[in-house]
Formats: structure tokens, C-alpha cells, sequence
């Protein structure tokens, strides 16, 4: 197996970026990094992939992305107050398919949520579908969060995953 290691560290930078982001309330940040047709997707049964026509946590297309980001900017859902601090880890990435403008590549995460004194732990494979712009720059055209605990509810969570 021959790996890209130039294309392995530049996806490994933007995603870490993106953690980074998330991490610290950059939400206005994190949409730039979005491809205008992108979609976020939580699944609450991981084993399933029509993520279309299945229950999911969240399938948030261009237009619900902004309203998500807007709800944790002003403070108008209740789960955003106190704020929870999160720290994430990415590791375990790998390039699963590279073609001229797509890149799809699989890393794990571990999320550790501090609110109201109580810590949580989320643990997801997830999977990023990139895409690169004529002028180069990588865009997510979709991401995966494939909890481990997916049964645990997320209810309440006032950050974005």
C-alpha cells in the first residue's frame, strides 16, 4: 500500500483545524470550511447509511448548518447555557478514496465535554467526503459521525459534534 503522505498531512491539517475551531466557538469559521451542498450527519444507528430516509441526530444541509451556528451564538437554546467546554482528539486518519478534486478519508474522535461539572466522553469514527476547489482549497462536502455509544442520548449537547 503506497501512501500520499502529502495529501495525508494536508487532510490531517484541515481537520485538525476544523477540531480546533469547534473547540473554540470559531462556528462563523467552521462554515467557511463548508462546500455550499455539504451535509453534516450524526446517525443514531451507525450501521446504517441511507441516512435520507432514517432517523437521524442530525442531517443538517448549507441553510440548517447556519441555524445550528446561530443557536450557539446567541444563546437562544437552553442547552447552550453554561457553555461546555470540549477538547477534541483526531487520530487514526487514513485516505479510504483519492481522485482529482474528491478526497474521502476515515479518522477517529474522541470528544471530552466539561459542563455543569460532569465530564463526557463521545468516541466516533467519522468519515469527511473533501472536495477541492478549482483555486485548491479542500471544502467538506460531507461528514460522518458514526458514535460508538450511539444509543446514548445526545440530548441536551450545546456544542456542535
Amino acid at each position: 500500500m503506497k501512501i500520499n503522505l502529502n495529501l495525508l498531512n494536508e487532510v490531517t491539517a484541515f481537520i485538525w483545524a476544523e477540531a480546533d475551531m469547534l473547540d473554540h466557538s470559531e462556528y462563523q469559521a467552521w462554515l467557511n470550511l463548508w462546500n455550499e451542498n455539504g451535509k453534516y450527519i450524526i446517525p443514531i444507528d451507525p450501521s446504517l447509511t441511507d441516512y435520507e430516509n432514517h432517523l437521524n441526530y442530525a442531517y443538517d444541509n448549507h441553510h440548517m448548518r447556519q441555524l445550528r451556528v446561530e443557536r450557539l451564538e446567541n444563546g437562544e437554546a437552553i442547552s447552550t447555557a453554561p457553555k461546555a467546554n470540549t477538547v477534541r482528539s483526531l487520530s487514526r486518519v487514513r485516505i479510504i478514496e483519492e481522485t482529482d478534486h474528491k478526497i474521502i478519508l476515515r479518522c477517529a474522535q474522541n470528544l471530552r465535554e466539561f459542563r455543569k461539572e460532569n465530564l463526557r466522553h463521545y468516541t466516533a469514527d467519522v468519515i469527511y467526503e473533501l472536495i477541492r476547489q478549482e483555486n485548491g482549497e479542500l471544502k467538506i462536502d460531507r461528514k460522518i459521525i458514526n458514535l460508538v455509544n450511539s444509543t446514548d442520548t445526545l440530548a441536551g449537547i450545546s456544542y456542535i459534534l
